[in-house]
């Protein structure tokens, strides 16, 4: 375990953020994509900030998954097994929660993030892997996202009700539980019995649970507008499962009439509900009417997603930049050659990580696209080969396309996809070159994020609720060419930090998009705009480079949301 930090945790009240995974390292697979990654950025930057945090999650101890892909782009699933005791601290503490009539142990491993500003945040990794607890109950917190829908609710029995009272136990005053996304809503349960009345004082049973203190003390962010995003469980289930922690009237009145909605769970029971971008604030106000639904747009960790070479460019003259992104603003005193040097510099390492796991063999003169996330329908990595013919008459020799990213393992459309990027990437071998860089984790997505000239990302709108790759990759100076959903409807100036695909951003629930209308967008401007600016017009195209940093990179990060946080959401 890392032992710097000396700081008495438990001696001021401190914000409880809980997510279902974070990403903290490469080597600890506590995490799978966008959702663990923002946690480990909001806990890194709530270290710089020396913010009052303590952060709980589960330990999974077989990881995610591995992904082992074929020659012809077929994915199978290995655990990823690991050992915490390599990495954090087991804690003498335990606590039990109830898994169907059972007393389960749960104890915690503990993992302190350290900031170069001295500030340290403790993360809390669950476990029932106890001697004492049935094989059954051991395995509930070995594999994240897996199992069926029975073992998931068992994962969020550990996560929030064991969570709040490990913390309990282990002797912190809460004054704020941010839950971040629905995963972790059965904290508020906990709470409720923590917080019950007398019957006598009462002249209502339902009065009993004191429903305004739990709000007051929680936060409860929604992440998605994507129906598997949103965890709901039969009421049958959950009287098998967790038995009746509150009366079932009670509980459907908070949680929903007819299954248990994690989702709105949260919502009843959170002062303060925030979407995580404008547009996603609209669309979840939407979907969830009658709610008072706030916007904090998502951010990334500034230092951790910046390559080495540009570190080295911004501490020359930008120095502070790391802890005080604001400095991004002064961009314009770097010099276009060493932004472009810096660049090549990346470029570099990532062809020699492609070189040396995929054998293919890119050129660094040729420009450049990145498409790199979770491989899901709705993401549509393949909008770019909806023209095949057209796409070669437009880039055969002028282009190159770097792929990665991981299909859930029940999701065969996804695992579909993957195989039909492989097809066409043989299909085109000799007009357009194509890698597809297996298992997807943070560090192949800072070589990406960097190396690659241009960020694709073409979801279907209004889907994609914030996105956080494309914030990465203008902290590397890399312009985005993306659909208006997320965040990039606040950082896209056109033809100045990036270049939208397709029409306006008018929607506010999930109709299907015309996927002709952007992929011809797509086209045009990679034919008359972008390709020939990267040829021909070098200047323009590192002016925008610099663009995206000050205008994109100083605002979308995670210093600026969490003070928001802080400001908005925690100092009720």
């Amino acid at each position: 375990m890392n032992n710097a930090c000396s700081i008495e945790f438990t001696k001021e009240p401190r914000i409880a953020y809980f997510s279902m995974e974070i990403g903290i390292r490469n080597d600890i697979p506590t995490y799978s994509g966008g959702l663990g990654v923002l946690a480990g950025d909001t806990i890194r930057t709530c270290a710089d900030l020396k913010l009052p945090m303590v952060a709980v999650t589960l330990l999974t101890k077989k990881g995610y998954f591995i992904q082992e892909l074929d020659e012809r782009g077929r994915q199978t699933e290995h655990p990823y097994s690991w050992n915490p005791a390599q990495h954090m601290t087991l804690l003498p503490t335990k606590i039990s929660v109830q898994i169907e009539g059972r007393e389960v142990l749960v104890q915690a491993w503990q993992f302190n993030v350290e900031s170069l500003t001295r500030g340290c945040i403790p993360v809390f990794f669950l476990d029932t892997d106890i001697e004492g607890n049935v094989p059954e109950d051991r395995e509930i917190t070995h594999y994240l996202y897996g199992g069926d829908i029975a073992y998931r609710l068992k994962q969020e029995i550990v996560l929030g009700i064991g969570g709040v009272r490990i913390l309990h136990e282990l002797g912190f005053e809460i004054k704020k539980h941010h839950m971040n996304e629905g995963h972790s809503s059965l904290l508020t349960l906990e709470l409720l019995n923590r917080f019950k009345r007398p019957i006598e004082d009462v002249w209502d049973e339902k009065l009993v649970w004191d429903v305004e203190k739990v709000k007051d003390l929680c936060v409860f962010t929604t992440h998605t507008p994507i129906e598997a995003g949103h965890d709901t469980f039969p009421y049958d289930l959950v009287l098998k499962i967790m038995g009746e922690v509150l009366p079932i009237k009670v509980l459907k009145e908070l949680g929903g009439k007819e299954n248990l909605n994690m989702t709105r769970l949260g919502l009843n029971l959170s002062e303060f509900i925030n979407g995580v971008a404008k547009k996603h604030g609209e669309v979840s106000r939407n979907m969830f009417p009658g709610y008072e639904i706030s916007a904090i747009t998502n951010g990334v960790h500034t230092f951790t997603w910046t390559c080495d070479s540009f570190k080295k460019l911004y501490d020359k003259y930008l120095p502070g930049w790391a802890n005080e992104p604001d400095l991004f603003v002064r961009v314009g005193r770097i010099p276009y050659d060493e932004i472009w040097d810096a660049h090549m510099e990346a470029k570099k390492i990532l062809f020699d990580y492609v070189y040396k796991n995929t054998g293919i063999k890119m050129d660094p003169d040729i420009f450049t696209i990145g498409f790199a996330r979770r491989v899901t329908a709705y993401k549509r990595a393949d909008l770019i080969f909806s023209d095949m013919e057209r796409l070669e008459q437009i880039a055969s020799g002028k282009l190159q396309i770097i792929y990665a990213g991981k299909a859930h393992p029940k999701d065969d459309s996804g695992k579909k996809l993957i195989e039909k990027i492989f097809a066409i990437k043989e299909r085109l071998k000799d007009k357009i070159k194509m890698a597809y860089l297996k298992n997807y984790d943070m560090d192949i997505a800072l070589k990406m994020v960097s190396g690659v000239d241009i960020w694709l990302n073409t979801p279907l709108r209004p889907r994609e609720a914030s996105g956080t790759s494309g914030m990465k990759a203008v902290h590397n100076g890399i312009m985005n060419f993306s659909v208006l959903d997320g965040w990039w409807i606040e950082g896209h100036i056109e033809g100045f930090t990036g270049w939208s695909i397709g029409p306006s951003p008018t929607e506010t629930n999930l109709v299907d998009n015309i996927d002709t209308r952007d992929a011809d967008d797509l086209y045009n401007k990679l034919q008359t705009i972008i390709i020939p600016m990267y040829y021909s017009d070098r200047h323009t195209w590192v002016r925008m480079m610099q663009n995206a940093i000050g205008k994109n990179a100083y605002y979308f990060n995670t210093h600026r949301m969490m003070r928001r946080y802080v400001t908005e959401a925690y100092i009720r």
